[in-house]
């Protein structure tokens, strides 16, 4: 019985010196402007790179791959090539203190918004068919808040059969609030008109 003690005692002793797996599994993370087509991931400790971790496809902008090393290595060498063929790489990185290693920004990339001239165009010129005229207009985009400025400006009118126009900011939103105020004092208003696809609004 002493010498099974013995043994059993001698194998959790070897069994705790033993060492544990290295944590040096990792998110790479993609946040340049243009696609990774290969990665190299290799520990620091060796001058030859490892195969290539994109074999499924490259790594496009704003996507992470999770990395899972064949070796225990904490320090590592990470080298990627990108879609113009330049290179970029982080050599002597401690995976094992990480759990994201990112080329380019520290934040994710966020999606860019279209550039204003690509965003639709909710201007259109307002043509007065109530057959009375108007001496105040005023005109919102609904995501707006408040009506914003008379259109028409102080001791101006617009005669029936008149028009004008009315410029608006390119924000991606298509539909405007139109309030009218005509000269007897009577307050009109339609809401939520789209306008980006036609060029004038015709008030009756």
């Amino acid at each position: 019985m002493r010498i099974l003690g013995l043994l059993a005692a001698l194998f959790m002793l070897v069994a705790g010196a033993a060492p544990a797996s290295a944590q040096n599994r990792f998110w790479l993370q993609n946040n340049t402007g243009q696609a990774i087509v290969s990665a190299n991931v290799s520990p620091s400790r060796v001058t030859e790179w490892g195969p290539n971790i994109l074999a499924r496809g490259p790594l496009g902008p704003g996507l992470q791959v999770f990395v899972e090393p064949a070796f225990r290595d904490c320090w590592l060498d990470i080298r990627v090539r990108f879609a113009d063929g330049t290179e970029d790489g982080h050599l002597g990185v401690n995976a094992c203190s990480l759990d994201r290693i990112a080329f380019g920004r520290d934040a994710p990339l966020a999606p860019a918004p279209p550039p204003v001239a690509q965003q639709p165009d909710p201007s259109f010129t307002f043509v007065n068919r109530s057959g009375d005229a108007i001496r105040e207009i005023y005109v919102s985009l609904t995501s707006e808040r408040n009506w914003g400025r008379d259109r028409l400006g102080p001791r101006q009118i617009l005669p029936p059969g008149a028009s004008m126009p009315i410029p608006l900011p390119r924000t991606g939103v298509c539909t405007a609030d139109i309030r009218v105020v005509y000269m007897d004092g009577r307050i009109l208003e339609q809401r939520n008109i789209e306008t980006c696809s036609r060029r004038s609004v015709t008030w009756r």
